[in-house]
């Protein structure tokens, strides 16, 4: 046996981890020293080398700082001081500052090397985390699907010609694979929950301002916020503690609170009113919901109705909110393309999107700012009605690899438009949804639906989520490429 091959046994054989494993099963294997910050962090670069050439998951790979922070790590509970996540291998998306590494968000070209940890991974590291790399993402978060010039296509464990989804694709594939057993993601249009969706997921887009997205004191004008990719909601949800709370600069400070996301996710919800809603927004593109999306959501409807909730079939006013979805995104990706060293190496439609956001930014995203509270009333008239709303994540299932190369931007538009638009509104409003695993399709490739509240209400989505996870068990779905099934496809 190699000694990558006695790492990769190592967590299954004698710390008791499942396969893919869970934040919560780390923090109890060390605390109970089954294992070691070391042992556990060494597995996690093992297996990204195992599968970066097939899943292809990680941009950055942090392997010496990781090792460092890993040996600190286990110094410091030896000394006996415990933090929530001390010696735990996390991974954190290809949008964030990690001191000592670029961030290229996608993109090709040489970047500058960050001076400083943002906000979110300052926090990671304080409760202890070890992040082991930075996880890939298209260019720029446009895309629902992970591939881009810079790095190739990163692939879905459940099934390889398939995407993870994006832009959080990289995150997702590393979790569901069993890499790590979490990793932040970031969620503009359905960033964060498209591809938990797609990999079976948990994924958490919170309420906006809930993570500081520090050193940004908004990102992408307010749609864009950092969020928990794991693998059960006790595991989103302690992660949801870790990372929130504000910093000095931010633009949105919602109120603490009132007690832990931990806590909250072993809570009863009580008898909730809830809302199915199948009616996708308006977005200019031809929508068909998947069959066995439909069937899905439905699926959970009435076992949400057996677990003793009143579901009815109810949609949310949209109305044209997409036009102020255009307006802040595609300003804020000709804000962010500013900061690129060669533009020139960008794929035409990322080109194409700046042109357009330069032009928006001082002509429609004002009025599109000041619609918002306008589009919050309408929207949110239906939780007069319900306390949450259901709706598929997505309208079809995982694209295929390579579904959108060669496209227009237009049609680019169309593509994604017309498969994932249920996500986005929650964007533009800043409020909270969590997707849930809803099962798999014909073809073993996972669907989702998302949780949806009014403003801060993650406390409520969080423990209706783990209810379901009591009786639908997802956590217990381990795709075809795992740790213990190297990938060698």
């Amino acid at each position: 046996m190699s000694s990558t091959d006695s790492i990769l046994a190592f967590t299954a054989a004698d710390a008791g981890l499942g396969a893919p494993y869970s934040l919560t099963e780390c923090i109890a294997a060390l605390d109970r020293g089954a294992t070691t910050s070391v042992e556990l962090v060494a597995q996690a670069l093992a297996r990204i080398d195992a599968t970066q050439s097939t899943l292809n998951a990680f941009r950055v790979v942090c392997a010496e700082s990781a090792r460092q922070a890993a040996t600190e790590a286990d110094r410091r509970r030896a000394a006996g001081e415990h933090l929530p996540l001390l010696g735990v291998p996390v991974a954190v998306k290809d949008d964030m500052d990690v001191a000592g590494e670029p961030t290229a968000f996608g993109c090709p070209g040489p970047f500058p090397l960050k001076q400083h940890d943002s906000e979110m991974v300052r926090r990671l590291r304080a409760a202890g985390a070890v992040i082991v790399g930075k996880a890939n993402a298209p260019e720029v978060g446009l895309y629902p699907f992970t591939e881009g010039s810079a790095f190739g296509a990163t692939r879905n464990p459940w099934h390889l010609d398939h995407t993870p989804g994006g832009s959080s694709g990289g995150g997702a594939a590393a979790v569901a694979a069993g890499i790590v057993p979490a990793a932040v993601g970031s969620d503009g249009a359905g960033s964060v929950r498209i591809p938990a969706a797609w990999c079976g997921l948990v994924g958490v887009k919170p309420q906006r301002g809930r993570i500081s997205t520090w050193p940004d004191a908004e990102s992408f004008n307010g749609l864009s916020c950092f969020g928990p990719l794991t693998r059960t909601v006790a595991d989103a949800a302690l992660l949801l503690d870790v990372l929130s709370g504000p910093h000095p600069g931010d633009l949105h400070t919602p109120p603490a609170p009132s007690e832990a996301f931990a806590l909250a996710a072993t809570r009863d919800p009580g008898r909730l009113r809830i809302a199915l809603s199948l009616r996708a927004p308006f977005s200019g593109a031809p929508v068909r919901l998947d069959p066995e999306i439909r069937a899905a959501a439905e699926r959970i409807g009435r076992v949400l109705r057996d677990l003793g909730h009143e579901v009815i079939e109810a949609n949310p006013r949209y109305g044209l909110m997409g036009l102020a979805l255009v307006a802040r995104g595609q300003a804020g990706v000709g804000s962010w393309v500013r900061g690129v060293p060669d533009r020139s190496l960008l794929d035409a439609r990322t080109r194409g999107a700046a042109r357009v956001g330069a032009l928006f930014a001082h002509t429609v995203l004002p009025v599109a700012r000041r619609a918002e509270p306008w589009l919050q009333r309408r929207v949110g008239a239906i939780f007069d009605r319900v306390d949450v709303v259901i709706t598929p994540t997505s309208a079809g299932p995982p694209l295929r690899i390579g579904a959108a190369e060669g496209l227009s931007s237009w049609a680019t538009d169309q593509l994604i438009a017309g498969s994932c638009p249920y996500a986005w509104p929650w964007n533009v409003l800043g409020w909270p949804g969590v997707n849930v695993p809803a099962g798999l399709n014909r073809k073993g490739l996972p669907l989702g639906v998302q949780l949806l509240g009014s403003a801060n209400t993650e406390a409520t989505l969080l423990s209706l989520a783990a209810q379901l996870e009591r009786v639908e068990r997802w956590h217990e779905r381990v795709p075809p490429f795992t740790l213990d099934t190297p990938i060698s496809q």
